[in-house]
């Protein structure tokens, strides 16, 4: 029988975000987590102080262990939030059946959390260099991406030391890129920009 679970409002997550007992978990996919605005978001993002983990996970057998590798246990007070209240009560539903106690479900982010500029968010300060394969693939077929101006653009296979592994199968238009020719094999660090800049620019 499914558990039923408290609906909290904004008002009382964020009166949660410096609580140390407390767990806000962020069951959207990762891109919107780090910034992404996907689903009519007026800021992208994720609420102060949330742990990413998204719903696709629960489908992991080892689930609870990536859980508990985040720190989120037992003893917390738990509140998960996403895009839909239905996957929100499955992710809660499973938190219970695992043995916690205090979970509690957030059903506005979209159309209450990020609609008030009082309520804290963060997001990766550079969350535009980390793009999904849905972006890389409007880039390719002449749309342009989200967040996006850039008509000159290249697109890079990195290997190492392999290029049978590009031609195994690639990005369509996509070139063939050593790391060797980025970093040193001597201290495997970046190379100078001077190096940087002559080994793109020979491709």
């Amino acid at each position: 029988m499914n558990q039923s679970f408290k609906k909290l409002s904004a008002a009382q997550v964020n009166a949660l975000i410096y609580d140390e007992n407390s767990r806000i978990i962020d069951i959207r996919p990762v891109d919107p987590s780090n910034g992404w605005k996907m689903n009519g978001e007026k800021r992208g993002g994720h609420i102060q102080g949330a742990k990413s983990l998204p719903l696709k996970w629960a489908k992991y057998i080892d689930w609870i262990e990536v859980v508990r590798s985040k720190n989120i246990l037992p003893v917390n007070k738990i509140v998960v939030n996403g895009y839909s209240k239905e996957e929100i009560e499955k992710v809660a539903q499973l938190f219970a059946q695992a043995g916690y106690a205090d979970v509690n479900i957030y059903t506005s982010f979209v159309e209450e959390w990020t609609s008030h500029a009082e309520l804290p968010m963060d997001k990766l300060p550079r969350y535009r260099q980390l793009v999904s394969a849905e972006w890389v693939k409007k880039l390719i077929s002449g749309e342009t991406p989200s967040e996006y101006s850039n008509k000159n653009f290249v697109i890079c296979h990195a290997h190492y030391q392999n290029p049978g592994d590009y031609q195994q199968g690639h990005i369509p238009g996509a070139i063939a890129l050593d790391t060797n020719e980025l970093e040193s094999q001597e201290t495997w660090n970046r190379r100078s920009p001077e190096e940087l800049k002559a080994a793109l620019e020979k491709h």
